[in-house]
Formats: C-alpha cells, structure tokens, sequence
C-alpha cells in the first residue's frame, strides 16, 4: 500500500512537471533527440523544386504523371531513466535534497518522451540495481515511474554506477537514449560508461549540492559520510584547510567534466541551489542545433 503523503508528492510533480512539459520541454525534446531514421510515408505528384532524387519512376511510368515518394521520421523512441538512489542523495544545504531534485528532473523527462509517443523505462540503483521497470508508453505508466521514483528506497550503502550500467547493457538490445541521474560520487565505472555511450544514446545529468563545492566557515562541525556510515570532525574555521578541502571538491567535478568531454558525453551540472529548468532548456536547444 502506497502512503498518502507519497500519492501527494505523485500528483504535485505531476502538475508541476506536467506544466513544465508543455509549456517549455515538449518541442525543444522533440527537436534535441530525433528517431532511428526515415522510413517511407506515401507517393504524390510532382511539384516545382522537389528534389528529383525522390522520383518513384515505377509510379511514373504507370501513370504518366511524375510522382515523388515523401519520407517521415520513425520517430518512436526509448527512453531509459537511469536515477541513484543512493544514500549521499539525502543531502540539502539549500532548496530542496539532491535526490528529491533528481526526482523531478527525471519526471520531466518522463513526461517530456510520453508527450512524444515515447517509451520511457527506469532504472532504480545503489551499490546495485534496486528496481527496474521495463519501456512503455502512455500516462498511466510515467505516472508509475514517478511513484517508483518517490517510494523507492535503497537498503544498502554504496554506489555502483558500474552496476547499473552493466544491469542496462543486459536488458537494452536496441538503442535507446539514456539518462544517467547521479551526484556520481563513485569511482571504477568509465569503462562501462564508454561502453554505454558508444551503443546508447548517454546523457550524464550531475546532482550537486553547493555545500559540496563550497563548504562555508561555520565552525567546528561533525560530519557522516552517508555511503559508508563513517563519521568525524571538520574545523571549518581553519582556513587553510577550508580552502584545501573545497579546491580539492571542485577538482573533482573539474576532472568530472573534462573526462565526459573527452569521451563525448553529453553531461551536465545541476546545483540543489538553482532551478534546473534553464539549465535543461539550454542543452535541448544546444542539442537541437546539431541536427
């Protein structure tokens, strides 16, 4: 039995993404991922400035008249969410937690490939792939996406996007666009994610907390890693190692980027502190000036 309060939660992302969706994401989504090609659509007369290339001779030649075949996109895609649950998700200095964030992004997209006719799957992941919920169309199942999103939680610590990967090469034949929804604090998965990125469609969406780049002086503070459990202090109002620490954090994520530049992945950064429409905005639309 689904609580309440997450029945809530489901129709208030709804609305909320919902609006998002036709108001701003449908058209740019449509434009930034096409279809697998194009496939014929129907013949019809000849008109001034076709390209003569499309003549279908055969039909010509019955009837006399000069006909072009007229070509449509397949434009039917899958689409698989792939969110971490783990437990670093449960982290928020400022407007909302990385994983409630990560929630309504992945939302978004759902609605946005439903308002295309597109299949939409998730996958649910820690240190291993906690739930998986196979491509369909249609409201009533983004809408179970959505509730998977909220109700899910991980029982274990750790994070495995190695895993994750590897659980969506086995259960993904053809090719689909992915996204990858993490605050990818983790290591050893490159090799899978070149892997993905060559048969997939890959876009890395990084969740971030400002706090994580920038830590502020607020003293003496006690600190719990939420991956392993672990617990110590930090003297924040010792500059010098302030300032180690946050360039050390912003290393990380300087070294994140350049590393999915390389490779060619599509990949981007949203801060918990800003709101992730213009962000989103912007890669559709630069995503849709390359095709």
């Amino acid at each position: 039995m689904i609580p309440r309060e997450v029945l809530k939660k489901v129709k208030r992302i709804e609305i909320q993404t919902r609006g998002l969706v036709n108001n701003f994401f449908g058209g740019e989504y449509h434009s930034a991922f096409k279809g697998r090609g194009m496939t014929f659509s129907e013949v019809r007369e000849y008109q001034p400035g076709d390209d003569i290339r499309l003549i279908d001779w055969n039909v010509t030649a019955r009837s006399g008249n000069p006909f072009i075949k007229v070509f449509e996109e397949e434009r039917e895609l899958t689409v698989i969410l792939i969110v971490d649950m783990s437990a670093s998700g449960v982290f928020g200095s400022e407007l909302d937690f990385k994983k409630n964030v990560c929630a309504e992004i992945a939302s978004v997209l759902g609605f946005s490939a439903i308002k295309n006719n597109d299949k939409v799957g998730l996958i649910l992941f820690s240190n291993e792939v906690i739930k998986y919920i196979p491509p369909k169309k249609g409201k009533s199942h983004v809408l179970r996406v959505i509730r998977e999103l909220l109700y899910t939680e991980s029982n274990s610590r750790g994070t495995s996007i190695k895993n994750a990967l590897d659980f969506l090469m086995k259960v993904c034949k053809r090719r689909c666009v992915v996204f990858l929804l993490s605050d990818f604090l983790d290591d050893k998965y490159w090799d899978s994610i070149k892997i993905v990125n060559r048969k997939h469609d890959l876009i890395g969406i990084n969740i971030y907390d400002p706090y994580e780049m920038e830590l502020p002086n607020i003293g003496m503070i006690k600190v719990e890693d939420p991956e392993t459990g672990s617990m110590f202090w930090i003297d924040t109002s010792y500059d010098p190692d302030l300032k180690q620490m946050n360039t050390e954090n912003n290393k990380i994520l300087s070294i994140l980027e350049k590393k999915t530049s390389k490779i060619g992945l599509d990949f981007i950064s949203i801060s918990t502190a800003e709101d992730y429409v213009n962000p989103l905005m912007n890669f559709f639309k630069k995503r849709g000036k390359k095709y």
